[in-house]
């Protein structure tokens, strides 16, 4: 790891790092080889000549093999769109270790929820790069990497230390935490993708070929991410400031917010922060203040609706000798929250939010599926449900994963109508193979009770389609093909 040149330099221990990873280059490479060409028009020159030389050394029979069954397990995992195609793959090479094998290093279960659908990529990867001669290409590409690292040090040191000075904060001092840029040639220049794992925050960023553009460097959404990194741990430790503040959760309720930040009051309190610190520090001395005013009006009416009072703060606290640290909690404390709502209820929301760059993955949130799992099979239907329920809701983890426990759920309860419906939508929520699979078992059996054999018969074909390569499932379509299922019977 390369500690960020220029940040900290009396301090060796800072946990802000600028970086570049062979594990992420080599997921990177996998999916451009499958097929990824998301803004290769307007990527450095780098990821055509990487892809290129990847090309050449895929012409034996072996590479071509491994290649081909990495690109079919990639095809059948593919996201809704090239957004998040992109994305999850981001978070896995984030999660696995570093070559030659790719394995995940954590369990499945604490995994960020997009990569966990493809926890067994890295078994497919592995022959790939060992055949592709992965690695020769990246040690052929050390030199241009570290000269986009070095491309960034300047820039990424001046926003770290202004952010610093603006706050009143002293770098370094965030035992426990980590912030981490990663750069690669490899994706679409247009997409930042922002995690925020407990204690960890990461940034990926692919630079554009114009060394002159600040927006080229992502500098806006690095800064976001950064801003996050100081304040969430603020809010941590508020926790009783935070929880006054919960009735306005009430006035965001009609807000295009995402779903957290209309039901975590902590998040919304971070996040309309962070944008009034964003507006208060934009633009330059002559930038007119009816802009900034604007933008302000314009996060309020996005359901961000604390943006204008922390606006309002902040030009007191910038005369202030206080660091924000000490000011935060009287700053949360002078919050009129009938006054906040009040204003809130006359806001007239638009219809639609600007995403929110930093995809947060709690550790208990991730195992909230597990855990409903775990409830099922211990015979608790009730508390299986409700957590199950809690991950829809939440949009937590994979969705279909969710709806399948919803239908097993169904059926221990005898609601054949509701457990059929639920796992066709599972079918169409994931790409998990395992849940797509018994998914068309459970249907198959659930329309052979219902008399509907041939809708039955449609169901076992699917199975043994999506789950080929599962014994299992293999044996239990096979048998519904021969027989209709009929459920056992009672003990007497």
């Amino acid at each position: 790891m390369g500690l960020l040149a220029g940040v900290c330099a009396a301090d060796n221990n800072t946990p802000i790092t600028l970086d570049t990873s062979e594990t992420l280059f080599a997921v990177l490479a996998a999916i451009n080889a499958c097929g990824y060409s998301v803004g290769l028009g307007i990527s450095d020159a780098q990821r055509l000549n990487i892809r290129s030389e990847v090309q050449k050394n895929l012409s034996g029979s072996e590479a071509e093999t491994a290649m081909t069954q990495m690109c079919n397990w990639y095809a059948d995992h593919r996201a809704i769109d090239e957004l998040h195609d992109l994305s999850q793959y981001v978070s896995l090479a984030l999660y696995l270790q570093g070559p030659p094998h790719f394995l995940p290093r954590v369990k499945e279960e604490d995994m960020p929820p997009d990569a966990s659908p493809l926890s067994e990529f890295g078994t497919k990867l592995e022959p790939f790069y060992e055949n592709a001669g992965l690695h020769g290409i990246w040690e052929r590409h050390r030199a241009n990497y570290a000269a986009l690292t070095e491309r960034y040090n300047k820039p990424l040191a001046k926003m770290i230390f202004d952010t610093d000075i603006y706050l009143k904060l002293q770098t370094g001092g965030y035992l426990g935490r980590t912030f981490t840029i990663y750069l690669d040639f490899l994706g679409d220049p247009n997409q930042v993708n922002a995690r925020n794992y407990g204690a960890d925050y990461f940034v990926v960023v692919f630079p554009s070929p114009d060394p002159n553009s600040s927006q080229a460097l992502k500098m806006d959404q690095i800064r976001h991410t950064y801003l996050h990194y100081l304040l969430d741990p603020m809010a941590d430790k508020h926790p009783l400031a935070i929880k006054r503040l919960e009735p306005l959760l009430q006035q965001v309720k009609r807000a295009p917010l995402e779903e957290s930040f209309r039901t975590d009051i902590s998040l919304l309190v971070t996040e309309c922060l962070v944008r009034a610190i964003e507006i208060r520090t934009s633009g330059t001395k002559q930038t007119a203040e009816a802009m900034r005013v604007q933008a302000v009006d314009d996060a309020v009416k996005q359901g961000y609706i604390l943006t204008r009072y922390f606006y309002s703060a902040l030009a007191a606290f910038e005369k202030d000798p206080t660091g924000l640290r000490n000011a935060y909690g009287d700053i949360l404390d002078a919050i009129d929250v009938g006054k906040e709502a009040k204003a809130a209820n006359e806001v007239q929301f638009v219809d639609r939010a600007q995403p929110e760059l930093v995809q947060l993955s709690r550790l208990e949130d991730r195992r909230i599926l597990s855990t409903a799992e775990k409830r099922l099979a211990a015979g608790d239907a009730k508390g299986a449900q409700e957590l199950a329920q809690q991950a829809l809701d939440k949009k937590v983890g994979d969705q279909g994963r969710a709806l399948f426990i919803l239908a097993q759920v169904a059926v221990a309860n005898k609601n054949r109508d509701g457990a059929l419906e639920n796992f066709q939508k599972a079918i169409q929520a994931t790409k998990d193979p395992k849940v797509v699979a018994w998914s068309h078992v459970y249907a198959g059996r659930i329309l052979d009770m219902k008399e509907d054999r041939e809708g039955a018969l449609n169901e076992y074909r699917a199975a043994l389609t999506a789950g080929a390569a599962m014994p299992e499932v293999k044996a239990a379509a096979e048998h519904g093909l021969q027989q209709a299922y009929e459920p056992p019977a009672k003990p007497q």
